[in-house]
């Protein structure tokens, strides 16, 4: 117990050090000197130091030698810092302001990495997934031959595949919801339509995702249930389409685990159309 409050006061005593020498040289006058020291927090990981002396520096330095590097270095501490959305747009304005410069390439990655680790989940906002794809892809095209393509491509991918949740999350919503609200409406679709024309989309929109299947299936489900649902006047017409799909489905997926629902549906749809 002893030795833990010694170590615990050693390191306070450290801190406390450390900390007002910070505050020393964040007053200095010396610009050199602070761009210095900020150079050398940024080698020891202490990033939030070295951002703050940056974030007074880089106007400083801007047309300097020096300028470039600073730019660089404030934009790789905010994202170290896990300011993401502010290290997206300093290494943007590095890109812009240096587009040839010495970590052009990097910091045209970064922007779309720190959008990347910005995206949230599925079910919220994708304006930050979906900026992250255009970076990437930009990335892409001004870096062609880069060594960090592979990554940048993986990255892409992974996106995307968030975007086909969201997507396939909205689907199952307007299904699940079904006629909670009321199936057939004159002034507004259906839970089921609706559900079907996200699913469309989604297939259209990505072609090549690894949840065509369940796409396909709530597709062939809400327009059963739809044409269950439908006025008299509308159900004959919607139960051959909703066959139709189950027989799509069957052609394109045979060996689904969801095989005996479509013969089923399909049972249940033929008692209707064939009178």
């Amino acid at each position: 117990m002893k030795i833990r409050l010694i170590i615990i006061a050693i390191l306070s005593t450290v801190l406390v050090g450390c900390s007002g020498e910070f505050n020393k040289v964040l007053k200095h006058g010396d610009f050199d000197y602070r761009y210095e020291y900020a150079k050398q927090c940024f080698a020891e990981g202490s990033f939030s130091h070295a951002e703050t002396l940056l974030q007074d520096l880089i106007t400083l330095k801007k047309g300097s030698e020096t300028g470039e590097e600073a730019l660089y270095m404030l934009a790789m501490s905010q994202y170290m810092n896990g300011d993401y959305e502010s290290a997206s747009a300093t290494f943007k304005k590095y890109y812009t302001s240096y587009p040839k410069g010495l970590y052009a390439e990097h910091a045209m990655y970064y922007v779309g990495q720190a959008l990347y680790e910005s995206a949230p989940e599925p079910r919220l906002d994708q304006t930050p997934t979906i900026g992250a794809i255009n970076a990437y892809q930009q990335f892409m095209d001004l870096f062609p031959n880069s060594a960090l393509r592979s990554n940048a491509q993986s990255r892409l991918y992974e996106l995307q595949e968030k975007l086909v949740m969201k997507e396939l999350l909205s689907a199952q919503l307007y299904y699940n919801l079904g006629g909670y609200f009321g199936n057939v409406n004159s002034n507004s679709e259906s839970n089921y339509s609706s559900s079907i024309i996200v699913a469309q989309n989604a297939l259209k929109n990505y072609p090549y995702s690894d949840h065509r299947e369940e796409f396909a299936l709530l597709i062939m489900k809400s327009k059963f249930e739809l044409a269950q649902n439908s006025s008299d006047d509308r159900k004959l017409e919607r139960y051959q389409d909703a066959e139709d799909e189950c027989y799509g489905f069957l052609n394109e997926y045979p060996d689904s685990k969801e095989k005996p629902l479509a013969v089923k549906y399909i049972a249940k749809c033929k008692k209707i159309t064939k009178n």
